[in-house]
Parts: C-alpha cells; sequence; structure tokens
C-alpha cells in the first residue's frame, strides 16, 4: 500500500500506479469525502461519461388498469 506525505501546503501526490489503475488526468476534478477516520478521493465524471450507461435496461412496468 502507497503511503504519501502531506506538504506544508497541505498537498498530496497520488501515487503514478493509482493514476494509471483510475486513468486520471492532470485538472481532473476529484470530490474530497471525509469518511471515519480517512479522506477519499472520487473522481468526478462528465455527465457525457455517463451517457449510454444504462443501455439494454428494461425500462418496461406493469402498470394498474386506470393508469396511463
Amino acid at each position: 500500500m502507497p503511503v504519501v506525505t502531506i506538504s506544508p501546503k497541505f498537498q498530496v501526490v497520488s501515487p503514478r500506479d493509482i493514476r494509471e489503475q483510475l486513468e486520471l488526468e492532470p485538472g481532473q476534478k476529484v470530490q474530497a469525502l471525509a469518511f471515519g477516520n480517512r479522506i477519499e478521493f472520487i473522481p468526478v465524471q462528465p455527465a457525457k461519461a455517463l451517457r449510454g450507461f444504462l443501455r439494454g435496461l428494461d425500462t418496461a412496468i406493469d402498470r394498474e388498469p386506470d393508469r396511463f
């Protein structure tokens, strides 16, 4: 497990293997969350990147006879 150091300006550099695994790019936004006693960084994906991820999902639902 990689260990990182917090700089005097409170900056953290993510290890190369993690950046490559998550395909992070310079300037990409991440959400920072405090979860218990740890910090989690979650990559923010643009809405365009999510387009089509539900493709093939069955959206048909049974409705009551008096509903359209």
